[in-house]
């Protein structure tokens, strides 16, 4: 097929290509060449004549969108409607990575994809109305949920924990407990993604590695994984932590529509393992030892 890749400068987008540039004819998307925000995109994408658009690019600083919701909306809405009606003028598919926080994270237990989405934060609503703008255009649509997305190299979760470990004083790292999703590691959303596009089975799909844990949960797993055992790590509450984004208290995932198409992820912990097996063995491509 020939795959067009929207932000595919980001995380995601790169371990997109990487996975599926074996058996794809991929065309890689980025601003200032490409800006999904622009309507003149609409005609680019079209020209194009992509077989599938999957569509990575998004504002995804949940503060930033939260100081500008209409920023978040320009982007995050209305850019996915061009994308979608780029779509629609190529005669393509497309596939449109969402988020966790279309959810309210008031229910116990993880979420399905036929629970009504209800955001709280002006990051998830951006990205529920770029759903709702893709299923309005196109019939042939993927929505993609996920969660606490990770990879190498960029700037995440896990890279924060450890650079606060880095910058340890006296005083005890504080993590949140009582928030919950599922870390999800780049790498294998983009191989349950590479999958799910040979099915042609359009739909919504929750995408997340196995398990749930806390904030807390995950930071200590990275420390102790990263070597920082010893660091001190006092727990904190979601009400007690400032910011300017309010996420949802259980921003858990169920993967359902995915399983019965024999598409599943394995356990965060196995992921995370395999994030610092994989960036050690980096390292030392890099940092040869010299022989004498």
């Amino acid at each position: 097929m020939k795959i067009a890749i929207t932000g595919a400068r980001g995380q995601l987008g790169r371990e997109l290509a990487r996975v599926l540039q074996s058996h794809h004819h991929i065309i890689p998307l980025a601003r200032p060449e490409y800006d999904i925000a622009d309507a003149r995109s609409v005609d680019a994408i079209a020209h194009l004549a992509p077989d599938l658009i999957l569509h990575a690019a998004a504002l995804t600083d949940v503060d930033r969108c939260a100081r500008e919701p209409e920023r978040a909306m320009q982007i995050n809405a209305f850019g996915t409607r061009n994308v979608a009606q780029g779509c629609a003028r190529a005669g393509a598919a497309m596939l449109y990575i969402s988020t966790n926080e279309v959810f309210d994270g008031a229910q116990d237990s993880a979420y399905l994809e036929s629970d009504a989405p209800h955001p709280i934060n002006a990051y998830g609503a951006s990205k529920l109305a770029g759903e709702n703008f893709a299923r309005a255009t196109l019939p042939q649509v993927y929505i993609v949920r996920t969660a606490w997305l990770y990879a190498r190299g960029g700037n995440k979760f896990p890279d924060k924990i450890i650079a606060a470990a880095k910058a340890h004083s006296r005083a005890p790292l504080r993590v949140v407990d009582d928030e919950f999703g599922n870390p999800t590691y780049a790498p294998d959303l983009a191989r349950a993604i590479a999958q799910l596009i040979e099915t042609r089975a359009y739909g919504v799909y929750h995408f997340v590695n196995e398990g749930v844990a806390s904030r807390y949960d995950w930071a200590c797993r990275v420390l102790e994984r990263a070597g920082f055992a010893q660091i001190p790590i006092a727990r904190t509450k979601l009400a007690d932590y400032s910011r300017d984004s309010t996420p949802p208290r259980n921003g858990a995932l169920a993967n359902c529509n995915a399983k019965a198409l024999g598409i599943k992820l394995r356990h965060w912990e196995d992921a995370l393992e395999d994030y610092f097996t994989a960036e050690n063995a980096e390292g030392a491509e890099k940092n040869p030892k010299s022989e004498i």
